[in-house]
């Protein structure tokens, strides 16, 4: 496995790339506040002629995710677009307006995540009855083990339903409190014995959309992308499956000390992940 190179900044490495796809929660925020010298990193490789797309696992449409970026102090300069496991998973639900989905998730009443299928006119069914699952996340993500959930995936998984996963991150941190995502009820139905549709990264499909919309804002496809990220299990993973070069940053899920850089070979080796670049934060 081949080592990253450590280095101090983006502005470093900028000009071998046209085009960014950044992660949003863990590296331009953390749920509650943004990340400046990372933000300001983003806005100066735009103002050089660079292109970025933020690519998030969040399980809901580009609108809502950019809805947050105001309050929490992130530019509108940070970014030319925007694209979710949220916009995927609406693309995969298309699909299927004419099967019978199981919705299981996050806030049961839907308040929350009614964006995520607001307009699809999609027939909603009880577990037995269900042709397809649709997993947005726990109940309650903060207090809710994703253990509770293994009789219930059962059903589904026993009638061979498959589970489309809208946000693939098993965890994500939120200020100083790292919360259950839909990819831990995801981890449980397989373990089942079913089948899970993974629109999010690191699978293809977000990627070909994050790719599409830069090519739209280019005027021609991207010729040498970085994908940004904290995760290597999403972001590193689904960079190199995608053959970009990955910067791993570490203020998001891994609470990295002193030692960054032995930590972070401990931390890809863990996950059998590369990276061609690392950094603590992101910055210019």
């Amino acid at each position: 496995m081949t080592k990253p190179q450590h280095i101090s900044g983006l502005g470093e490495i900028a000009e071998e790339y046209d085009t960014i796809l950044c992660d949003v929660w863990g590296v331009i925020h953390n749920g509650r506040k943004a990340f400046d010298p990372a933000c300001e990193a983003l806005v100066k490789f735009r103002e050089g002629g660079g292109t970025v797309v933020l690519i998030t696992n969040a399980p809901v449409p580009k609108q809502q995710v950019i809805s947050y970026f105001r309050p929490m102090g992130v530019p509108d300069a940070v970014f030319d677009d925007c694209v979710s496991s949220g916009d995927a998973t609406r693309d995969e639900l298309s699909r299927r307006s004419d099967e019978k989905i199981w919705r299981l998730g996050v806030d049961s009443g839907w308040e929350r995540d009614k964006f995520l299928y607001e307009g699809l006119d999609l027939d909603f069914a009880s577990p037995e009855d269900a042709e397809t699952v649709l997993c947005v996340g726990l109940e309650d993500e903060k207090k809710d083990d994703p253990e509770a959930y293994r009789e219930e995936l059962k059903v589904g998984a026993k009638r061979g339903l498959p589970m489309i996963c809208a946000n693939p991150d098993i965890k994500v941190r939120v200020g100083d409190q790292l919360i259950w995502c839909a990819g831990a009820l995801a981890a449980i139905y397989e373990e089942e014995g079913g089948k899970v549709i993974y629109p999010g990264k690191p699978h293809d499909p977000i990627y070909r959309l994050s790719l599409a919309r830069a090519a739209e804002i280019r005027g021609k496809a991207p010729e040498s992308v970085l994908c940004i990220g904290d995760s290597p299990a999403t972001d590193m993973r689904g960079a190199a499956d995608q053959g970009f070069d990955a910067l791993y940053v570490g203020t998001g899920l891994a609470e990295h000390g002193s030692d960054f850089e032995s930590e972070l070979e401990t931390l890809l080796a863990e996950y059998d992940a590369e990276a061609r670049w690392a950094m603590p934060a992101l910055k210019w």
